[in-house]
């Protein structure tokens, strides 16, 4: 699907692009997300980018209440927590990301398995702007 080398730029740059993309190896047919340049399966070397649905369900989540100084910048605190969690993707893969649309004052309401789909937030780091892998309810 492209030339890009199979790192964490290229990925950051297809998410600034809002495409969630991963590596499938051509010998095992695993798929990796995020991409890796090297198979931890089979050790094959040969991966190609592969675009994913953005579509997973909630496999787990916690509510955060002191977060990075990123997290903070983006007006999250003790009185403003937001939830953290690790989507499995329908293509099989899972990633950990923000999870918008839960219930982080009772976290007991929210359901392992909820439907969500792939968001990209927009966040200033300094004085450039940075696309953040997110999730949301459906």
């Amino acid at each position: 699907m492209s030339d890009r080398a199979f790192t964490h730029d290229s990925f950051q740059h297809y998410l600034e692009e809002h495409q969630l993309m991963g590596a499938r190896c051509q010998n095992c047919a695993t798929l990796y997300l995020p991409p890796r340049p090297l198979c931890p399966n089979c050790y094959n070397e040969q991966l190609a980018w592969e675009a994913l649905s953005g579509q997973g369900v909630l496999a787990a989540f916690t509510a955060i209440h002191i977060g990075p100084r990123s997290m903070i910048t983006a007006g999250y605190d003790r009185k403003n927590p937001y939830c953290s969690g690790i989507v499995r993707l329908a293509e099989g893969p899972s990633i950990s990301a923000q999870i918008l649309g839960l219930d982080v004052v009772t976290p007991e309401k929210n359901q392992i398995g909820s439907p969500l789909r792939v968001i990209y937030l927009e966040r200033d780091q300094g004085e450039e702007k940075q696309t953040i892998l997110a999730f949301e309810v459906q």
